[in-house]
């Protein structure tokens, strides 16, 4: 017996809500397995490339998998101690740029930070609280991520799950094909397709965005010998994944440093200014129409509350699923709405036409 518009609606609320639910409580437990999903719904495409060039998906799956290992085993090795380096040098300069600021405001604006001024006193309590919770604060950085990432755990299990994902994920989409109901499936396959072209034009692309903003603004900053250049360039490079976020607190942050240590050469501070543009102008006319393109209806606001709510309920897995969620949620929506658009309740029922009026026949 086929089951009625009202069963299926209830089933698939059913079925989302134990979704959601399942997501919300195993949270960081399933985080290693999210990754692998991700790692593999991303280079699928250049498995199936290989596999259009005569290897196996055994072969293409082992060569992908150690390319993707030493890649990341020489990231490791050669940025995340610098990185970490840095991240507590940083920590531990701002005392020292607080004071800079402070003499920089007393020189320039004497009126501003006289003796009791609601500034001078804000000014003052800030930098005796950083001082003293600085190495706290680094301290509990550097556990926090250590536990986020469940570093062993993570490490271990993502790429296993990424590889026999990848090795298997033609398989599991026929799988999941056939248990789409019959009498939706043309529509439910739409759907999927929409989804898949979503997320391929905007997370792949925006990642690869990322990626290229990311180096790009590390290796000129630390060109240029601004200070901590490498986590500007990481941080300014993870946020463009928001459009238009990355570049401003990126631009914000490494202006705002330059203009401690190149307070007596400007130019050096032009020249960093310059480079956040040229980034800007580059992603803006080359590689964001390039990469990602202008289709993906994914709106920076909408980006921005899914990353926020996930992210607060989930944590770092939230983040994760943030966007393909987004995603999803972006096409239903459309979905509906032009099936409402379509629909009796937006056009109103058609009304029935006149009878034509018998004619009259002429009497002889």
């Amino acid at each position: 017996m086929a089951l009625t518009v009202r069963q299926q609606t209830s089933y698939w609320g059913i079925g989302t809500l134990v979704l959601i639910v399942a997501l919300w409580v195993l949270g960081d437990v399933i985080l290693p397995f999210i990754t692998g999903m991700a790692i593999a719904y991303f280079l699928d495409p250049i498995a199936d490339r290989l596999e259009a060039m005569g290897l196996s998906r055994i072969a293409s799956t082992a060569i992908i998998t150690v390319v993707v290992v030493v890649i990341g085993v020489l990231l490791m090795i050669l940025l995340v101690p610098l990185l970490v380096e840095q991240l507590i040098a940083l920590i531990k300069a701002v005392p020292s740029y607080y004071e800079s600021l402070q003499n920089i405001l007393t020189k320039r604006f004497p009126s501003i930070l006289e003796e009791g001024s609601s500034l001078q006193r804000a000014l003052q309590s800030f930098g005796e609280t950083f001082q003293g919770q600085s190495g706290k604060v680094a301290n509990a950085l550097l556990a926090s991520a250590f536990s986020i990432l469940d570093a062993v755990i993570f490490i271990v299990v993502a790429p296993v799950v990424a590889f026999y994902m990848l090795l298997d994920w033609d398989r599991m989409v026929a799988v999941v094909d056939g248990w789409l109901p019959r009498d939706h499936l043309e529509t439910l396959r739409g759907l999927a397709r929409d989804i898949d072209k979503v997320l391929a034009g905007f997370v792949r692309g925006q990642l690869t965005v990322c990626t290229i903003l990311g180096a790009f603004y590390a290796i000129a900053l630390m060109a240029v010998g601004l200070q901590f250049g490498l986590i500007v360039g990481l941080i300014a490079g993870l946020f463009t994944f928001i459009p238009y976020i990355g570049s401003v607190i990126g631009g914000l942050l490494s202006i705002g440093l330059a203009l401690f240590q190149f307070w007596d050469t400007p130019e050096w501070i032009v020249v960093v200014a310059v480079i956040f543009v040229v980034g800007q102008m580059v992603e803006g006319n080359i590689l964001t129409p390039k990469l990602v393109g202008s289709s993906v209806g994914l709106h920076p606001v909408w980006l921005m509350f899914a990353l926020s709510a996930f992210g607060s309920l989930m944590g770092f897995t939230g983040l994760l699923v943030a966007v393909p969620v987004a995603a999803c949620l972006g096409v239903f929506l459309r979905f509906g709405i032009g099936q409402y658009l379509g629909g009796k309740l937006y056009k109103g029922a058609p009304k029935p036409k006149a009878k034509p009026k018998p004619r009259k026949t002429k009497r002889t």
